[in-house]
């Protein structure tokens, strides 16, 4: 027989009741939940404050010499031999080979001994001129004899000047006949060993001589950046650095820092129609000899100072499908909202904007997964993100409160 139950009895009446109560505590704690399930995420966020910024462009270039001299014979013969060590340093007029100067030898000798003939003619010319003076007065010759007399003298001055010239240019030729340095600097390797024949002003070059301390270094600029530069400078954006000559560094082929600060001289005034570009040029010290000629070289060029620059860090930028440069900002209301930036390159770990920014804006650099445009988000500091526990504790307390 099955028992049957009544609504009024005491037994179900408890049951009742007991279901009832725990059907409204259940209901309380899904309550007291849902706000712990509709916290919004937290985000570092890094509040943006422009200040004054030195600006410098990073520019490609090549190393040239100071000073570069070929070396020529100026007069023919043969090489005797080479005096000097190919790739060492030599001063100016340091003797560089040596022609044979026996024929140049000789023609100084007979270029001197014409002189002494022409000084000896002028010794009896001008005295034989001066008696013909003072006897054409009292008739003791005639008048054509003095003439010839005054001739001879002048002819005898001028053989004398004559053969002072002749000995002269074959003293210059004796001298040429022992090659020297034009400049001081570093020599290249020689183009000619001893008993080779070289002719006066020849094509080829017995070597060359490069003056490497200082040393130029020539970089690329766009004309469409150095136009923006005058344009930044002239509308006060950018202020120059100085009154003086800007400085230029200079990173070397394998990475590191040139030791020594180089200043630009000039900036070209003629664009290149083929690339754009215009020829900047930097004078540095070399005194080790560690920038050869040819070397590609990056310089450092300081452009001016941007009194109001924004940067941001790198890591609160992404790009979206048209490839430009994005950034979540947290707004006055706390919401995510997304913004399009203008970025013109990076300093340091930061972009630095142009557009798209301005003061006091809060960039979030952490959480970015977390969020997305128009939901909630609760702001944390980014000096925060240094310090784990403090977030861990700022977070523990967040949700305490809720």
């Amino acid at each position: 027989m099955q028992p049957t139950f009544s609504l009024t009895s005491p037994r179900t009446s408890g049951a009742i009741a007991v279901l009832c109560a725990t059907v409204i505590m259940a209901g309380c704690s899904k309550k007291q939940e849902a706000p712990h399930a509709q916290q919004a995420p937290q985000v570092v966020v890094f509040t943006v404050n422009p200040a004054a910024l030195p600006m410098s462009a990073e520019l490609p270039g090549r190393t040239n010499a100071y000073q570069v001299a070929d070396v020529r014979p100026q007069v023919g013969g043969l090489i005797q031999k080479r005096l000097f060590v190919e790739g060492s340093d030599v001063k100016a007029g340091t003797a560089l080979y040596q022609i044979d100067p026996a024929t140049y030898q000789a023609a100084y000798n007979s270029a001197k001994a014409a002189l002494s003939k022409a000084k000896a003619n002028l010794l009896t010319a001008g005295p034989k001129a001066s008696r013909y003076k003072e006897l054409v007065a009292i008739e003791g010759v005639s008048r054509q004899e003095y003439d010839d007399a005054v001739a001879a003298f002048e002819q005898a001055k001028a053989d004398v000047e004559s053969a002072t010239a002749a000995l002269e240019t074959a003293n210059i030729n004796l001298k040429y006949s022992t090659v020297t340095a034009p400049i001081s600097g570093r020599t290249s390797r020689s183009t000619v060993t001893a008993g080779a024949l070289v002719t006066a002003g020849q094509a080829d070059a017995l070597t060359t001589v490069q003056q490497l301390d200082p040393i130029y270094v020539d970089v690329t600029q766009s004309s469409t950046d150095l136009l923006r530069l005058k344009r930044q400078m002239a509308d006060g954006s950018l202020k120059k650095v100085g009154e003086g000559q800007a400085k230029v560094d200079l990173i070397l082929p394998d990475g590191s820092k040139y030791s020594e600060p180089g200043k630009l001289q000039f900036a070209g005034v003629t664009v290149d129609p083929t690339t754009g570009n215009v020829i900047l040029r930097a004078l540095f010290p070399n005194p080790k000899g560690e920038l050869l000629p040819g070397m590609y070289v990056r310089a450092q060029l300081e452009t001016g100072v941007d009194e109001k620059a924004i940067t941001v860090p790198q890591v609160g930028v992404t790009r979206n499908q048209k490839g430009q440069a994005t950034a979540l900002i947290l707004n006055k209301e706390n919401k995510v909202e997304q913004r399009v930036l203008t970025t013109s390159g990076t300093v340091g770990t930061n972009w630095l904007v142009t557009s798209g920014l301005a003061a006091g804006d809060r960039v979030i650099v952490e959480g970015l997964q977390k969020v997305k445009p128009g939901a909630p988000a609760v702001a944390v500091p980014a000096k925060a993100a240094d310090a784990p526990a403090a977030a861990a504790s700022a977070a523990a307390s967040a949700a305490s409160a809720h």
